[in-house]
């Protein structure tokens, strides 16, 4: 099936409000059935739950690392990975540590993700590089260095930090990571025709908690 006409096998539905309880949970994972969606990103809290309502259904269960921020400790974003992975996730999108590349500590900043891609033990971990607060420069440089580091994927942005997914950043992004990794596109993404202009750019997955709005455009 053409990529560009049927979007949702290309989408993760997205729930991180940090006031969400069960109810929005169960919902959340019935929609990603009934639209076929790649998978449902939610907080670890709320993996076990969203691992049993999806027990034999396509969508898998991606949750976030280090989130929002990405200042947690190194060794706690491990751990954390660890504990996803145990809960039953089987992606995880993580928040790189953004100050240590822009001081150009690139020691720290490998090491960060390495040890998240460690804790996940072989699930695919994509590396969130907040494309609103670098430069051209430093994205391209977080791009190589996460890819180095074991990444699956760059991802643009949390959501909850300046910026957004844009058709710039995605062309950026797969120029610097090729076929080496995939490109997930997040971030004020609310349209059929933004969503399908950022998969045209290079992006290989979307974050969206506007998934139906999407898909009914």
């Amino acid at each position: 099936m053409d990529r560009i006409d049927n979007l949702a096998p290309y989408i993760d539905h997205t729930l991180l409000n940090v006031s969400a309880v069960p109810a929005d949970i169960e919902r959340l994972c019935r929609e990603a059935v009934e639209y076929d969606f790649a998978a449902v990103c939610v907080h670890p809290s709320h993996i076990a739950r969203a691992v049993q309502l999806l027990a034999g259904e396509r969508p898998l269960v991606c949750s976030v690392i280090g989130f929002p921020s990405g200042s947690t400790l190194p060794e706690v974003k491990m751990l954390e990975a660890m504990r996803a992975v145990e809960k039953g996730a089987r992606e995880l999108d993580m928040v790189v540590n953004i100050g240590a590349l822009k001081a150009g500590d690139r020691k720290a900043f490998l090491n960060d993700i390495f040890m998240t891609v460690e804790g996940a033990g072989g699930i695919p971990v994509k590396a969130i590089i907040e494309t609103g607060l670098l430069d051209d420069d430093q994205k391209k440089l977080a791009c190589d260095l996460a890819v180095t580091a074991g990444a699956s994927f760059v991802k643009t942005c949390t959501g909850f930090a300046p910026g957004c997914a844009c058709v710039e950043d995605i062309k950026l992004m797969r120029s610097v990571v090729g076929d080496d990794a995939g490109v997930k596109a997040s971030g004020g993404i609310k349209t059929y025709d933004q969503a399908k202009e950022l998969l045209e750019a290079g992006a290989s997955r979307l974050g969206t908690s506007s998934s139906l709005a999407i898909m009914r455009r």
